[in-house]
C-alpha cells in the first residue's frame, strides 16, 4: 500500500488537468498540489483547497487558519504534520486562485473526480474524517449532508453514526467565519470537545468510540 500511495503521489504531483483539460477557465498559474498522506494515518483532515500562503509554502495549513485549526483539534504542530498519523488532503489539491474581492475561489471541479476516490483507497487506516467546509462534507457525507453548512455541522452526530469512516463536519477556521462562530457558540462548546476526544484516542492507538460521550 505504501508503494501504491507513492506512485499515486508522483502522478498527482505531475497532474495538469486543470490547465490542459479544464472545466471552465484554466488554472491561472502553474499547478502545485499540496497534501500529506500515509497508509498508516488514522485521521484525515479534508479541507477545501490550498490558499495563497499554502501555495507558496507547499505545506498544508501554513497560515492563520492552520493555527486556529490546530487549536480547535488540540494538536501540536509536530503531530499535525506527522503524515504517518494525520493525512491532510483538500478537495482541490491546488490553489484555485482568487476572485476580484480577494477571496479564494472554490476548489477546481476537475480535481476531486480525478483523484479523490483513488487517494481514499490508498488510506485504509483512516478512522475519522474532519470535513472542513461544504465541499468536503458533500463528498464524505453524501446523503447525510444537509442543505447548508450550519445545518450539517449542527447535526454533526449523524456523521459519526451514519458515515464510514465516521465524519465530523466543521466550518473553515478562516477569520471570515468569525461571525458564524459567534452566532453558533454550540460548535466550540459541543463539537470540538468530541473531536478532541476522538483525535486523542486515535493518536494513542485506541478505538475512538471508547471515549465518545453518548
Amino acid at each position: 500500500m505504501a508503494e501504491e500511495l507513492q506512485r499515486l503521489h508522483k502522478r498527482i504531483m505531475a497532474c495538469r488537468i486543470c490547465v490542459e483539460q479544464p472545466l471552465g477557465a484554466p488554472l491561472p498559474h502553474a499547478p502545485r498540489p499540496v497534501f500529506q498522506a500515509s497508509p498508516t494515518a488514522r485521521i484525515l483532515i479534508a479541507g477545501q483547497a490550498p490558499g495563497v500562503r499554502v501555495h507558496a509554502s507547499g505545506r498544508p495549513f501554513t497560515d492563520p487558519s492552520g493555527v486556529r485549526l490546530r487549536a480547535w483539534l488540540g494538536m501540536s504542530e509536530e503531530t499535525f504534520y506527522d503524515a504517518a498519523r494525520v493525512a491532510i488532503v483538500p478537495m482541490g489539491l491546488c490553489f484555485p486562485g482568487q476572485n476580484d474581492k480577494g477571496a479564494d475561489l472554490p476548489p477546481r471541479k476537475e480535481c476531486a473526480p480525478a483523484w479523490r476516490a483513488r487517494i481514499m483507497a490508498a488510506l485504509p487506516s483512516v478512522r475519522l474524517v474532519l470535513a472542513v467546509g461544504q465541499h468536503a462534507q458533500r463528498w464524505h457525507m453524501g446523503e447525510v449532508c444537509r442543505p447548508t453548512l450550519t445545518e450539517t455541522v449542527r447535526h454533526w452526530r449523524a456523521g459519526l453514526r451514519q458515515c464510514e469512516p465516521p465524519v465530523i463536519p466543521m466550518p473553515h477556521p478562516s477569520w471570515r467565519n468569525n461571525a458564524w462562530l459567534k452566532r453558533n457558540p454550540w460548535f466550540e462548546a459541543e463539537v470540538l470537545p468530541e473531536a478532541r476526544r476522538r483525535i486523542a484516542a486515535l493518536l494513542r492507538g485506541e478505538n475512538a468510540d471508547d471515549v465518545t460521550e453518548r
